[in-house]
């Protein structure tokens, strides 16, 4: 079982909230068990779905970037360096605000999945 990825190996593809994620670990693909990390990519300009994770505990890890992030009833500035929790059931999006790509790790415990995706716009 996999234990190993590199970024530039891994397909992107594009989740139900909008964004570009390469997965790097996920129980479906890798020895992990418990959870998932994933590199998603925001255009500039553009901005993922407001959404929630019923079951999911998420961490967005922004390494390029910046945005305003919508987490429940309140909205800020992320950028480099900056993480935040998004916890179970909490809606939530990003708006890149920046001319460049905005590039998040995101890790899910449990692991991402598109069931447990719930949109909300």
């Amino acid at each position: 079982m996999v234990t190993r990825t590199r970024l530039a190996d891994t397909p992107p593809f594009q989740t139900r909230d909008g964004s570009e994620i390469r997965e790097l670990l996920h129980p479906d693909k890798s020895a992990v068990k418990n959870q998932s990390l994933a590199e998603a990519v925001v255009a500039p300009g553009q901005q993922t779905r407001l959404h929630r994770h019923q079951r999911s505990e998420e961490i967005y890890f922004v390494t390029r970037g910046q945005g305003r992030m919508r987490l429940g009833d309140e909205s800020f500035e992320l950028g480099e360096g900056e993480a935040v929790l998004i916890p179970p059931g909490t809606a939530h999006c990003i708006h890149n605000t920046g001319d460049q790509p905005l590039h998040i790790l995101c890790m899910c415990a449990p692991a991402y999945s598109h069931e447990d995706t719930e949109l909300l716009d």
